[in-house]
């Protein structure tokens, strides 16, 4: 059975940061595709990063040079660090996975497997 766990999230005032983290257990294959999602009050969810066992990896235009996604093979955990918060990244983080190419990466039907989430509140 697959399980994707965040954690990590939290309050912090604009300027701060947060790193979540994933954990994965169950995939069926050793190579595998996963992303960070987020969905503000409102609003639909949104890709905000992407990142495969092979190393490539891509982001939402809003959080390139803030946001750094990454992939631990050996942990199946994957990470998003993410610096110069701004109060609207507010929004319920989700890590998702499947074991095909999503394309395009940031459409969250392309993705199989999801976790609960966790919320980030960054306030003014």
């Amino acid at each position: 059975r697959v399980r994707l766990v965040e954690s990590g999230g939290g309050s912090v005032q604009a300027g701060g940061s947060l790193r979540l983290s994933c954990e994965v257990s169950g995939l069926p294959y050793s190579k595998y595709y996963m992303g960070w999602f987020r969905r503000a009050l409102g609003k639909e969810r949104e890709g905000v990063a992407a990142a495969n066992t092979d190393g490539a990896t891509k982001y939402l235009d809003s959080v390139k040079g803030r946001f750094t996604i990454s992939l631990d093979n050996a942990k199946d955990t994957l990470y998003l660090q993410m610096n110069s918060l701004k109060p609207e990244d507010t929004a319920l983080y989700f890590c998702a996975a499947d074991i095909r190419v999503p394309n395009p990466w940031h459409v969250e039907n392309e993705y199989f497997w999801w976790g609960h989430g966790t919320q980030v509140t960054v306030s003014a």
